[in-house]
């Protein structure tokens, strides 16, 4: 099919995190302005500089049987959970040619992941020196590849239009469901399995966290630990899970009768060029992502009325983020309800942009904007209508979210999306 700019719309929807095992409790706990950041308990994590983090609130292995799980990383057994609820909730009641009504050439999968499967990297390498080579699982190398979620995730749903992996650091999750919105509309696809996992709660990950000065410290205040846009905010708290939709062509939608959230209009992106770590002070690098979004989309400034942040809560970050979008929207932003969710769910890194389009896309769908905890003294550099403390309806009529997304290499995505 040589189709071109399709329009795409979101079917389904599925995550796992610290705030629920479901895209549903997910939300419910945003709603409610619930923290799941809890203080790491036992020998393991003693002498680490943070022992705090947000773990998924259900074990996998309730769902996911114990000869499959010992297959699967982690990170890739977060995103199988969340792929499956997405799937179900778009209609679907099999894998693509066990249900007729996708083809599984025309069905593809973008799962992305930060950093892949770490946590079978260390774990396995500590086998190998305590227990010797032939203890070493024969699972591993598929274990720790960082597209091992999206193959398996593929497997799962049949896919053979194509899966894969992104990985650019903290905006890999949202960089997926670009390339998935890209997929549709240039007619590789129609229907389309994207988001991001991230599983990395681990000695070495937060000991390098902790040591560059990107984490919070705050071991004594665990669920007040994640504070953007707080004066004294001082590092981000790292979480874990995986957030899944499901894209499909407008059409393809209709002929089967699906149920539509939202249309997901595109992305913008960027790349700052900058520093490895730290974000471009002014903010220059977002602006350009933002602008190349209004630029390839019909998107006007007064109809976005929810931003999901990327406000991770680290002193440049935060700010950086809101100086773009005053170069871009000026008094616009004024309208424009902004929601830091990492604020209660820690910052899921290559998962975030999943788990927060989950958000995005609920916010639309239910009108309504989650808060911003933890902020007692808002940073007067945070100069945009932050929704903190209580969840806040948006307006009627057709209205736009945005999600924003950056991460360590100065990689910018920022997904638009629209009622309908």
């Amino acid at each position: 099919m040589n189709a071109t700019n399709r329009t795409v719309v979101v079917t389904g929807i599925g995550a796992t995190t610290p705030l629920g095992g479901d895209a549903a409790s997910t939300w419910d706990g945003m709603l409610a302005g619930r923290s799941g950041v809890q203080a790491l308990e036992g020998e393991r994590w003693a002498d680490l500089p943070v022992r705090i983090a947000a773990g998924c609130a259900v074990e996998p292995g309730e769902s996911i049987p114990r000869p499959q799980a010992r297959k699967l990383d982690r990170s890739a057994q977060f995103a199988l959970i969340a792929a499956r609820e997405a799937w179900a909730d778009a209609g679907f009641t099999a894998k693509a040619g066990e249900d007729a009504a996708v083809d599984p050439h025309r069905l593809g999968t973008v799962i992305a992941s930060g950093i892949g499967g770490v946590i079978t990297l260390l774990d396995q390498y500590d086998v190998l020196k305590e227990k010797g080579v032939r203890k070493v699982s024969p699972h591993t190398v598929p274990m720790l590849m960082p597209n091992g979620p999206a193959a398996n995730v593929g497997l799962e749903v049949g896919a053979r239009a194509g899966v894969h992996t992104p990985v650019s650091a903290c905006a890999s999750g949202a960089e997926a469901i670009g390339y998935a919105i890209e997929m549709i509309r240039t007619g590789r696809a129609d229907v389309v399995v994207a988001g991001g996992t991230e599983a990395a709660i681990h000695p070495l990950p937060i000991a390098a966290f902790g040591n560059m000065m990107a984490m919070s410290k705050s071991n004594d205040d665990p669920q007040g630990a994640s504070r953007p846009y707080d004066v004294d905010r001082n590092g981000f708290v790292l979480g874990e899970g995986a957030g899944v939709v499901v894209l499909e062509s407008a059409e393809h939608a209709a002929r089967r009768g699906a149920t539509v959230y939202c249309e997901a209009i595109g992305q913008g992106i960027s790349a700052d060029s900058h520093h490895i770590t730290q974000p471009e002070p002014s903010g220059s690098g977002i602006a350009h992502a933002l602008q190349n979004l209004m630029d390839s989309s019909d998107i006007k400034p007064a109809e976005i009325a929810h931003i999901n942040a990327h406000a991770t809560s680290t002193p440049l970050g935060d700010v950086a983020e809101i100086k773009a979008l005053r170069k871009v929207f000026g008094d616009d932003v004024d309208h424009m309800a902004l929601s830091a969710t990492k604020s209660m769910t820690g910052h899921l890194l290559g998962g975030a942009g999943g788990v927060e389009t989950v958000a995005s896309v609920l916010a639309l769908k239910n009108r309504v904007a989650p808060p911003t905890i933890n902020i007692a003294n808002l940073d007067p550099e945070a100069d945009a209508d932050v929704v903190r403390d209580e969840a806040r309806k948006l307006p009627e009529g057709p209205i736009t979210a945005l999600n924003n997304s950056f991460g360590f290499g100065g990689h910018n995505v920022v997904l638009a999306f629209r009622t309908v």
